[in-house]
């Protein structure tokens, strides 16, 4: 953990364990699913101490604040140093898993395993030709 300011932000969500490669991260940028300040943001951006980060991640979503900056990945109690993620943020997020874990998150599982007729017609659904 150090606080030089020369990190780039997709460096930067890599190393809080936001997303598991730069790559990822790099995407979830370009996809619009960060902002910073309020405002889209790019993957060579450098980020600073006391910005306000928002991250969309699959069906969760963090507002963070920039503690200090790391390029380098390292464990977790180290990585959550790097942020401090807002308390209405937080509350949201534990009311969504909630929520989720309650109302079976509109899964309906089968009762069983498809047959080979049921696995057909799925294959050919899913492939758009059946």
């Amino acid at each position: 953990m150090s606080t030089d300011s020369d990190v780039r932000l997709d460096v930067w969500l890599w190393a809080a364990r936001f997303f598991k490669t730069r790559s990822l991260a790099k995407q979830a940028i370009e996809g619009g699913k960060i902002e910073v300040n309020d405002a889209a943001a790019k993957p060579a951006r450098l980020v600073h101490v006391d910005d306000r980060l928002r991250i969309t991640r699959g069906i969760e979503r963090f507002a963070v604040r920039v503690i200090a900056t790391s390029a380098t990945r390292g464990p977790a109690a180290v990585a959550q140093g790097l942020y401090e993620e807002s308390p209405e943020s937080l509350a949201a997020r534990e009311s969504e898993r909630e929520m989720r874990r309650l109302t079976g998150a509109g899964f309906d599982h089968p009762h069983k395993r498809p047959d080979k007729h049921s696995r057909r017609l799925l294959r050919g659904f899913k492939q758009g030709s059946g």
